[in-house]
């Protein structure tokens, strides 16, 4: 079994040392109240960004999103976006870090005063963690491919829990991938509440069918980063890319079908529900590769 965000092994993580409300804290004693509202309710939202050259890969972007997220449920970040860099550059240079890290920002209302749900029993500020790997994607993926399994559970309606939330209450996406490992597959292929394709249950979908980039409406699903961005290189270098409603019918028959995420950028599709994707050549994938490489580049100054 295999996932989007397997990484090389590296020893170096052992030793690692994590924010904690301002204190760097060895990766054995970083903890947080089981008060918290992030561990009692899954209160909270979170970031994961990539290092390049010593600077987050479109950060600004990032930031929006954490912050526009932040601001929808009332949630007081205690800082702005120069202090979250602040907090970034402090833990990334305690830990060495310059390339090939990846960084998990999250940020929760805090401790509560009893162990309940309503918010203000959080009266003691927010709770802010930075956990910073070293984190090289394994190159495995990249040549065998990901198998998908469409599965019952979906990505729900916006006024249920808007999937847009890159919040801490992911037990909607547990249990699809559970859903998946049951059937034999790596990950989940959700559908939207109208049947249509969406999501996996941890990065953004999209479909190549004659020489067409295909991806969701963006009703139901995540956020994306670098769903965004792909979308944005297609469209400025010649690419035809459609956000659309479409069924597993046209998923089954693609040509090329690959996944985005800050972790993996694009990871290959081998398969949905035991169906081979393609022939195995992916030309639209490994152009986007290379242009999101070149977009990476220009932000962050990086020689990839």
């Amino acid at each position: 079994m295999g996932t989007t965000h397997d990484a090389e092994d590296d020893i170096r993580n052992e030793d690692i040392l994590i924010y904690v409300n301002g204190a760097l804290k060895p990766r054995a004693e970083a903890v947080v109240s089981v008060y918290d509202s992030g561990f009692l309710l899954g209160d909270g939202m979170w970031e994961g960004m990539r290092l390049y050259g010593g600077k987050w890969a479109f950060f600004d972007a990032h930031m929006d999103r954490f912050f526009d997220s932040c601001h929808a449920v009332s949630l007081d970040p205690g800082m702005d976006r120069a202090g979250i860099l602040e907090a970034l550059t402090m833990t990334a240079e305690a830990n060495g870090m310059t390339d090939n890290a990846h960084c998990r920002l999250m940020l929760t209302r805090g401790v509560k005063a009893k162990p309940f749900q309503h918010p203000s029993l959080s009266r003691s500020g927010p709770t802010l963690v930075i956990i910073m790997e070293h984190s090289t994607p394994s190159t495995d993926l990249q040549q065998k491919g990901i198998r998908l399994a469409a599965v019952p559970q979906v990505r729900g309606l916006p006024h249920a829990q808007d999937a847009k939330f890159n919040s801490h209450s992911k037990l909607n996406c547990v249990i699809a991938c559970l859903q998946a490992e049951a059937a034999g597959a790596d990950e989940a292929l959700m559908l939207d509440p109208l049947g249509f394709v969406n999501t996996t249950n941890a990065c953004n979908f999209f479909i190549v069918r004659k020489g067409q980039l295909w991806t969701s409406t963006g009703d139901y699903c995540m956020n994306g980063v670098t769903r965004a961005k792909i979308i944005e290189l297609a469209r400025k270098n010649g690419i035809p890319v459609f956000e659309k409603n479409y069924s597993l019918y046209e998923a089954y028959s693609a040509d090329e079908a690959f996944l985005t995420g800050t972790f993996g950028a694009q990871t290959p599709v081998a398969s949905i529900d035991g169906k081979p994707i393609g022939d195995g050549n992916r030309p639209i994938m490994q152009r986007l590769q290379q242009l999101y490489k070149a977009a990476i580049a220009k932000d962050t100054g990086a020689s990839l």
